[in-house]
């Protein structure tokens, strides 16, 4: 599957990203093992295999070491920094026992964190660069001077967010001039806020609702891809134990497994094209470090395109577990 050039909302022909975050072994600054750098190279092979050439790091991921180990594996694969898209996130910066746990969109910080970025993975340019998490103290113009630099230099091609609002992204846009390309957020199965905005409208049950309205709409008419970080819900639905699960759980779990035994597929692939069957061609980004469950992901697509509307509604109702109003 070759890389398409990134233009507009289609960043990758790749329609599920592989997330980096299971890789490098544990969440501390102990060195990474030959071992975990064999994890990475079956895992990464697996998603090439899948038909997946779009990859998703983040600077903070095991400390760094999951982009390290990624490197490493891309060294004894030459050639393959063209087949794929690379993406990475910053702006987090964690606690040293003495600062707090922060977010910093500052230019500085911006800068420091791609040159880390690169170093690690052993590259000269990532093609996206995303901005974690929503910084309160983020100044735009200065966010945009950094982009800039970046863009000038070839250290990075195109830039976008994760877990922004559709007036976060604005606000950004005013001074940015490149567009932004993707967002980011958390949607799936088992956190339904995304859909049950759009259908509870003028309803008393739809005001606790803490989903950003109208995120899913501008980022359609504005091109930017949606990804979706956490789309196999961390196993709820696909091999987790039930035991203490709720009603709605284990009755959605039973109908994902009774429609994969049907189709002949995997319940990943289900519950992968339940999620890229909306009209906004979200691109799923699986964190899983095993090979073996980077390949049940391998039919969501096809899933994805035989699904029927009633197919998707009854995942969405019983995952809710009370019908549509």
């Amino acid at each position: 599957m070759k890389v398409m050039p990134i233009q507009k909302r289609e960043i990758s022909d790749s329609r599920i990203v592989f997330g980096c975050m299971g890789l490098g072994g544990d969440w501390n600054y102990d060195p990474y093992t030959h071992e975990q750098v064999t994890i990475a190279e079956k895992a990464i092979e697996a998603a090439l295999e899948t038909g997946i050439t779009m990859f998703d790091h983040a600077d903070i991921y095991k400390m760094g070491k999951a982009e390290a180990v990624f490197g490493e594996v891309m060294k004894t694969k030459p050639g393959l920094r063209e087949q794929i898209v690379l993406q990475s996130k910053c702006g987090i910066r964690f606690t040293d026992g003495v600062l707090p746990q922060r977010y910093d969109f500052s230019k500085s910080h911006i800068l420091s964190s791609v040159d880390g970025i690169l170093q690690r993975l052993g590259t000269d340019y990532l093609d996206v660069l995303l901005l974690h998490r929503p910084d309160p103290l983020m100044e735009p113009d200065e966010i945009a001077e950094a982009f800039q630099q970046l863009k000038a230099s070839g250290k990075v091609r195109h830039f976008g967010v994760s877990n922004m609002t559709a007036a976060q992204m604005r606000y950004l846009q005013k001074s940015i001039e490149q567009p932004l390309v993707v967002n980011q957020l958390e949607l799936h199965l088992s956190r339904l806020d995304w859909l049950d905005q759009g259908i509870l409208v003028n309803r008393a049950e739809g005001s606790s609702l803490n989903f950003d309205d109208g995120i899913l709409q501008h980022c359609l008419m504005e091109d930017i891809q949606l990804q979706a970080w956490g789309p196999l819900s961390q196993g709820r639905f696909t091999g987790k134990s039930l035991e203490g699960a709720s009603e709605p759980v284990k009755a959605t779990t039973a109908l994902i497994a009774k429609m994969a035994q049907e189709r002949e597929t995997t319940p990943e692939a289900i519950l992968l094209g339940w999620l890229m069957k909306h009209p906004a061609k979200i691109q799923p980004v699986i964190g899983t470090s095993s090979a073996e469950r980077v390949k049940a992901c391998k039919d969501a697509v096809r899933q994805a395109e035989l699904m029927s509307r009633e197919d998707w509604y009854a995942l969405y109702t019983s995952a809710r577990g009370v019908r549509v109003p």
